[in-house]
């Protein structure tokens, strides 16, 4: 029987990783360029170094879920074996989703697949070609759907497994049981804890700062308000207030509205899109780029820098797996609380396939429209993006059509909504991971989270913008790649001994060609 976490503080996480955090915000505020420049050395050496394991780790992250999703071990529950599911599938769907990449698919949408369209990645095609457009869609599925949802599964399916099967906490050194034993309630389990808070704390910085700079884009785009760091904090600040709110008023109440809310709303856009849109043109273009996609899934997985554009892949592949695993924490420890009773294939097939299925039509439709408009249409895309900057170029796709100015004030309500409700679960993540485990940390630990993390996403505004953002993902996901690695490798020494304890294999039944199990 699992014992109830204490709700009081760990010392021994806490207090480390608010050092951490509060010694990063103070020295980004008293001296924001000489953090600057240690930061921008570090990536640097990460990148030239440690580049090709991000690429491989990624590769080999997708390649065990899909194996445990469909071996035998794809039937072991995440729960007791009498345990059903707390939440129904629908809102299963829109928590994850909505939590784990919102802000991101509202900011990249357009920006990425025109980005490709204007500069082609590793030189696989002529410019503003048709060749550059399918390329470009190729890179956009590639960097937001499998890959990434595989790294929030496999983090997520570790903490689950070992929280609602083990009963142990609800913490990331707790699934290293298997492999650490007791040493995971010492140091060593401490230490994996803390740098999952700091890895939290700024993959949730990238996505406020992308957020904010998003919606003043839309402002200045709207009403000519400007855009200046002065208007992006002021965003934070009034945001970070929502979300501390939200997050205090619990799972239930807060982030299963805001979620199921926005994934009604962005449906809306994009039928909107997609209908007043070039639709067939859409839909011709889901289908020729899935097919490439999953054709050159295996080598766009390994491609590193050596022969390749090594700049370019810095820039957006290993800055996207950078930033999705620094997620990985707190998403993974996220879905594993909302996803109790369910089968590890049940786990996998929705974490993975459902969120990447939303993904392919959402880039289709943001990607395709904005495209269409670059190779016949108005055109005008890439030279926004140019001139403002990414976070416009929703925005410069929105006043092509009718009702300019409605929908783009309903795609800032998205970003803003997206921007609380991931925001919300994090600072709840860190308030767990800090507090023993427990599922209901003291609203004070949120909140204290919450405001650190809006203060982390500002100093790295002003450190360096779109550039500081990426910068703090990949640094902060380095030692933290080492810990998913782990973690893999704790969870299937865990799922050998849970075969061992329940004494079962599965076998094909000659009488009805279907599986059984046999006794050991």
């Amino acid at each position: 029987m699992q014992t109830t976490p204490e709700r009081g503080i760990n010392t021994g996480v806490f207090w480390p990783a608010i050092a951490i955090a509060g010694g990063f915000v103070t020295w980004g505020v008293l001296a924001p360029d000489s953090l600057a420049a240690i930061a921008t050395a570090t990536l640097n050496w990460i990148i030239r170094v440690f580049g090709w394991s991000f690429v491989i780790s990624t590769a080999f992250f997708l390649a065990f879920a899909l194996f445990l999703a469909f071996s035998r071990f794809g039937r072991i529950k995440l729960g007791h074996d009498d345990e059903k599911p707390e939440f129904s599938t629908r809102s299963w769907v829109c928590m994850m989703f909505s939590v784990g990449m919102g802000i991101g698919l509202m900011f990249w949408g357009v920006a990425e697949p025109i980005s490709h369209f204007g500069t082609p990645p590793h030189g696989l095609a002529e410019p503003q070609t048709r060749d550059a457009a399918l390329v470009a869609m190729q890179y956009a599925y590639f960097h937001w759907a499998l890959h990434p949802w595989a790294i929030y599964a496999m983090a997520g399916l570790a903490m689950a497994y070992f929280s609602y099967r083990r009963d142990l906490p609800t913490l990331v050194s707790s699934a290293f049981h298997p492999l650490l034993g007791d040493r995971v309630h010492g140091p060593i389990g401490r230490t994996i804890d803390v740098l999952a808070i700091i890895a939290t704390l700024f993959g949730t910085a990238t996505s406020l700062g992308l957020g904010a700079q998003q919606i003043n884009s839309g402002m200045n785009y709207l009403w000519g308000t400007g855009e200046s760091a002065t208007i992006a904090l002021t965003i934070i600040a009034v945001l970070s207030v929502l979300f501390i709110l939200s997050a205090v008023s619990g799972v239930g109440k807060g982030i299963q509205f805001l979620s199921n809310m926005n994934m009604v709303i962005a449906v809306l856009l994009l039928v909107f899109l997609a209908l007043l849109g070039p639709t067939v043109f859409i839909l011709d273009t889901l289908i020729e780029s899935l097919g490439y996609y999953f054709g050159d899934l295996v080598s766009m997985s390994f491609r590193t820098s050596a022969f390749s554009d090594s700049k370019w892949l810095a820039s957006w592949t290993i800055f996207y797996w950078a930033w999705w695993i620094s997620w990985a924490p707190f998403v993974g420890v996220f879905i594993a609380r909302i996803s109790r009773g369910r089968t590890i294939r049940e786990f996998v097939v929705g974490v993975l396939m459902i969120p990447s299925a939303v993904t392919f039509v959402w880039f289709t439709v943001m990607g395709g429209s904005a495209l269409f408009s670059e190779l016949g249409g108005p055109g005008g895309l890439i030279e926004a993006i140019t001139r403002q900057g990414a976070p416009v170029s929703l925005f410069a796709l929105l006043e092509q059509y009718p009702l300019a100015g409605l929908t783009s004030v309903v795609a800032m309500f998205l970003v803003a909504i997206f921007f609380v409700s991931g925001a919300d679960a994090a600072s709840v993540v860190m308030g767990m991971l800090s507090s023993h485990g427990t599922t209901h940390p003291r609203a004070g630990i949120v909140v204290l989270w919450g405001l650190l993390a809006g203060a982390s996403a500002s100093v790295l505004l002003v450190m360096g913008g779109l550039d500081g953002l990426q910068t703090a993902s990949i640094i902060v996901a380095a030692p933290f790649l080492v810990v998913m690695v782990g973690l893999c490798g704790s969870l299937w020494k865990g799922l050998l001994d849970d075969i061992e304890v329940h004494g079962h294999f599965e076998e094909i039944d000659p009488h009805t060609g279907g599986l059984k199990d046999r006794p050991r």
